[in-house]
């Protein structure tokens, strides 16, 4: 599911462009990424991962309703990946959701008609533009304000698998992105891609859902690509291009426990 990342304004002040060397060590790191989140013998959630000591107190953490966050990065065996004018984020959260089902745990993920709704206001507008079983195509409205604000236009492809009677799994890849300059204006516009503030680029999330312990585990790891942050604007732009990323992850995992735990009206 897509929605591990919200962006919300923009300003051309600030404008950068997309290089492809930018885009060529993204899909580079994402590369690294997928074939060690797919690597056999692997447990499914990255927290029964952990050591025996780590991994309980991570548990009764999520048991007691907490939120278990880390920052990842991928490296290709022992080397980093460098990023040339772009910034990588890695995150990834859990959350437990007690007495719901898995089935009821992905159809909200897959209601992506209703995502503006449950996501506001991190999502203004939500739509599924086609579906073929569990793969679904989409586009999503994205908003935050934090300084100035950021609003894009995005595409996604969205693969759901079910890995097995207790488990599902999705690999959620955004296929556009366009910043919208004078959001909300007679005068608002899509900016060509690649050339505006730079605030979203890339968004690739990986949802897992493990129904265990009389609830579901909903695991999401995201890996998105901004801009650097320029020269003498860390103040202004910074915000947006560092801590969005990590916020963004937390209210989308939380709002999705606290929608299924909620009862309808």
């Amino acid at each position: 599911m897509l929605l591990c990342l919200g962006l919300g304004g923009t300003s051309p002040v600030w404008a950068a462009d997309l290089r492809s060397d930018t885009v060529a060590a993204f899909d580079r790191y994402v590369a690294v990424a997928e074939r060690k989140l797919a690597a056999p013998g692997q447990p499914f959630l990255w927290v029964d991962r952990q050591s025996p000591a780590e991994q309980q107190t991570m548990l009764e953490s999520l048991k007691r309703g907490g939120l278990v966050m880390e920052k990842l990065t991928a490296r290709d065996g022992t080397r980093t990946i460098d990023v040339p004018h772009g910034t990588i984020h890695h995150w990834l959260g859990v959350v437990f959701v007690p007495g719901v089902t898995l089935s009821s745990s992905v159809a909200l993920l897959q209601d992506y008609d209703r995502h503006h709704e449950i996501y506001q206001p991190n999502v203004a507008d939500s739509h599924t533009l086609s579906r073929d079983g569990d793969h679904f195509h989409v586009r999503l409205r994205f908003f935050m304000k934090k300084i100035i604000t950021v609003v894009v236009t995005s595409d996604h492809d969205a693969q759901f698998v079910h890995d097995g009677p207790d488990r599902v799994s999705s690999r959620i890849r955004s296929t556009r992105i366009a910043e919208i300059e004078d959001p909300g204006t007679p005068h608002e516009r899509e900016l060509p891609e690649g050339h505006d503030g730079g605030y979203l680029w890339r968004l690739n999330s990986y949802w897992r859902f493990l129904a265990r312990d009389g609830g579901v585990y909903i695991q999401c790891e995201s890996i998105t690509l901004t801009r650097d942050i320029p020269t003498g604007f860390g103040w202004l732009v910074g915000p947006l291009v560092t801590s969005i990323p990590r916020e963004t992850l937390a209210f989308t995992l939380e709002t999705t426990r606290r929608t299924l735990t909620t009862p309808p009206r």
